[in-house]
């Protein structure tokens, strides 16, 4: 029995995603499948990530993988990627109002570094502080970064290729623009974006600069 033309091409799509987690292995970035959310297209598939630094968890992520043979409004494509991404950054970082400008800027670097294209980027960047009260006064205040983002992967500029030509859209790219973005979160500074100091970080480092700027 032939296999739908749907399903074998995001069975094919899926197979290029795996392929990108498998290129990302490294020490300290750790994969796991998890379950896709099933409402936001007819197929998916999603993988959630660890960042570790000196034996500590400093950032996590989610990247899901959506496809939907009719496509959906906004997504200029049959193919949507879903990222998330969370780390802790010191108090000070927290507040800065750069934050959200640099934090978006993980990402856009990320992707104009490592992929050939990508449409229709949309995202937020939060600042999350969570204090204890009651029996968890006496923990310390924990501030957070979140950046919940989506974007569609395309060909280069210049080049629309079909939705189904996955090795024109590159799905392992983006993937590594995904890795890169939570790394830089997590203050590990990959090639071509910026980091902002994460909690525990060694005192004394240079803040980030803001987008644009280069010293």
């Amino acid at each position: 029995m032939a296999v739908p033309r749907s399903e074998a091409i995001f069975a094919a799509a899926v197979s290029a995603f795996m392929a990108g987690r498998d290129a990302q292995a490294r020490p300290g970035l750790v994969f796991e499948e998890v379950p896709a959310p099933k409402r936001l297209a007819p197929y998916a598939a999603a993988i959630a990530a660890t960042v570790g630094r000196d034996g500590t968890d400093v950032a996590w992520g989610r990247l899901v993988l959506l496809y939907d043979p009719e496509g959906q409004l906004g997504w200029e494509g049959m193919f949507r990627l879903v990222a998330y991404v969370r780390a802790e950054v010191e108090p000070d970082i927290a507040a800065d109002p750069l934050l959200g400008e640099v934090g978006w800027s993980w990402l856009s670097e990320s992707l104009d570094t490592h992929v050939p294209g990508y449409a229709v980027p949309s995202g937020t960047v939060t600042r999350v502080i969570t204090e204890g009260f009651g029996a968890k006064q006496d923990e310390l205040p924990a501030t957070e970064f979140e950046l919940r983002a989506s974007w569609s992967p395309a060909g280069s500029p210049g080049n629309k290729p079909a939705d189904a030509d996955l090795d024109a859209l590159d799905l392992p790219a983006h993937f590594a623009a995904w890795c890169a973005c939570m790394s830089a979160a997590a203050g590990l500074e990959p090639l071509g974006t910026r980091a902002l100091r994460p909690r525990g970080a060694a005192q004394g480092r240079a803040p980030a600069q803001p987008p644009g700027r280069r010293d």
